[in-house]
């Protein structure tokens, strides 16, 4: 049988003989399609490999019944409606190791830029000047290079670091300290221990709720006076309002940037035009090499996906059949949900996770809902998108193993999953289990027995069991117009007055205020707000819309 295979975005060549040296392909090339000639061309089409260029949203995907896969030759797939792909049966690749290398040098070559003031000592040349001392630089060799987010580009930035005699730390919460300590990497436990040692910071973590200005007015204080930062991930990532102003205050020596948000930046931005700051245009992956590499695994992955069935560097479907995904869907989502609540926890670095399953989960596949409890534990801390397909290598990467424990055997609960996650300073324990088939719900946090739904905002704190607490809790949020929509307290058995946990369901987040009140009653020890999604709600690779 052979399979047409649309490439609509230039390729390099390396990646189209691949393509059409197969003889299952029939391979059509066509940069020029508009929308309309892109949707006929599809009703005709197996497969289709994409760049940026291409826009694969839901109306040109709709009704596409031919179509059985696309490839992204590169990491983003902004450009793609993931959902009304998964709602047409369309997988999903992307090709996330392509670009490593070439980030990670211009990473580098940004660095030595910044440090022997290459760009303004040229300009200056070409302008007829000639100051030997208006531009001496620094060198990197004994400085400290602190690295925010240790994927596949993070590392390859400490690998070449190290070659100029830096001292590395990092933080990447998802990499042990021991997987760190092999690589020559210090590990720092939490994030605000690792500004403070810094000479230069990169960063190389994905842009999320957590991590939008993660460099900002606060985080730029605790820094060494002098310190030089540098982006080539994603925009967003720093506050340039904020870095303009410890540029102009001397706290900050210098910056260079490849990414910024909105791209092209604006004409306002605070930063571009600052004699201190060095500026590329998302150079980040623009070398030959880059374009070859991420051409060839392009290629390789409908290669594999068509001649073997299989699928790799997926963002939307599992590889299982239709039928094993709707029986393992709901222990999936609890799974995930679970990796989820633990990966919002005050943790430190991660040492070991351990989870058990109990009653009727332990005859399903639990390698696939482990998987699952890995993808929501990582998904908010990666550039790529996390599933059950990724999770696996993405684990491996990082050194951590994932113990399983099995018991068919039922006690309290007709199923149960139970996940410890150990860090540097203590273990946390969380349960959840399954009413019916749809209802989702969280049984034990540490040692307390509790009943509460694992969806939305769950507001958490431990305090000790005294009279009036609970009211203070409600009142202080009533204060504040924050609903509470459920509610459950656990305590040891038999012991009041001593300490318990309450979990709350909320129907808005609250404010800061509110958390500093409650966080001042001396009968309160510690809070925590989880975000988790709505009730029913799936991700892609789940079947979610």
């Amino acid at each position: 049988m052979a399979y047409r295979i649309l490439v609509t975005d230039k390729l390099a060549d390396e990646g189209l003989e691949i393509l059409r040296s197969n003889p299952d392909f029939e391979v059509v090339v066509n940069t020029k399609f508009d929308k309309a000639g892109l949707i006929a061309a599809l009703q005709e089409a197996d497969g289709i490999v994409i760049r940026s260029g291409t826009q694969l949203t839901a109306e040109v995907l709709e009704g596409q019944t031919r179509l059985k896969a696309i490839v992204r030759a590169g990491v983003g797939v902004d450009n793609i409606d993931v959902p009304a792909a998964s709602k047409a049966g369309v997988v999903v690749m992307n090709t996330p190791g392509g670009n490593t290398i070439s980030t990670a040098e211009h990473t580098m070559a940004l660095i030595l830029s910044l440090s022997r003031n290459i760009a303004p000592a040229c300009a200056t040349m070409k302008n007829g000047g000639w100051d030997r001392n208006k531009f001496t630089g620094t060198e990197l060799s004994g400085k400290t290079l602190g690295i925010i987010g240790l994927g596949r580009v993070g590392l390859a930035v400490a690998q070449r670091a190290r070659a100029f005699e830096m001292k590395i730390v990092g933080f990447d919460p998802f990499l042990t300290a021991e997987k760190a300590a092999e690589l020559g990497i210090t590990s720092i436990a939490r994030l605000d221990d690792l500004w403070q040692h810094c000479d230069y910071i990169t960063l190389h973590t994905p842009l999320s709720a957590e991590t939008r200005n993660v460099v900002g007015t606060e985080t730029i204080a605790k820094m060494k006076k002098g310190v030089r930062i540098i982006n080539c991930a994603r925009g967003g990532l720093v506050d340039e309002q904020a870095l303009r102003e410890a540029l102009d205050a001397g706290q900050v020596a210098g910056a260079a940037f490849d990414v910024f948000e909105p791209e092209p930046p604006s004409s306002d931005n605070p930063i571009v035009m600052h004699p201190k700051v060095l500026v590329t245009p998302h150079l980040g992956a623009s070398t030959e090499e880059a374009q070859i590499n991420v051409a060839i695994e392009a290629a390789n992955l409908l290669t594999d996906y068509f001649g073997k069935g299989q699928v790799r560097f997926s963002v939307n479907l599992p590889s299982m059949d239709k039928a094993e995904l709707a029986d393992l869907r709901p222990y999936l989502d609890l799974g995930r949900r679970l990796g989820m609540l633990h990966s919002q926890m005050d943790r430190g670095t991660i040492q070991g996770i351990k989870l058990s399953f109990r009653g009727e989960v332990a005859l399903k596949n639990t390698r696939l809902i482990k998987l699952a409890f890995a993808a929501g534990w990582m998904e908010t801390a990666m550039s790529e998108p996390v599933n059950l397909v990724s999770a696996e290598s993405l684990l491996k990467n990082r050194g951590i193993t994932i113990v399983e424990e099995k018991s068919p055997e039922t006690a309290d609960f007709g199923t149960m999953i139970q996940a410890e996650v150990t860090s540097d300073r203590k273990t946390y324990v969380a349960a959840g289990t399954l009413f019916g088939k749809t209802q989702l719900r969280l049984v034990k946090l540490g040692d307390y027995r509790l009943d509460a739904t694992l969806d939305g905002t769950l507001f958490i704190f431990s305090h000790m069991d005294v009279p009036g607490l609970i009211g203070f809790m409600g009142t202080t949020m009533g204060k504040y117009g924050v609903n509470i929509a459920g509610m459950s307290v656990g305590r040891e058995a038999d012991k009041p007055g001593g300490e318990a946990i309450g979990v709350v369901n909320l129907d808005s987040t609250p404010p800061a205020e509110a958390m500093e009140q409650l966080k001042a009653n001396p009968n309160i020890l510690s809070v925590s707000l989880v975000k988790l999604p709505p009730a029913g709600q799936l991700p892609t690779w789940l079947g979610g819309a």
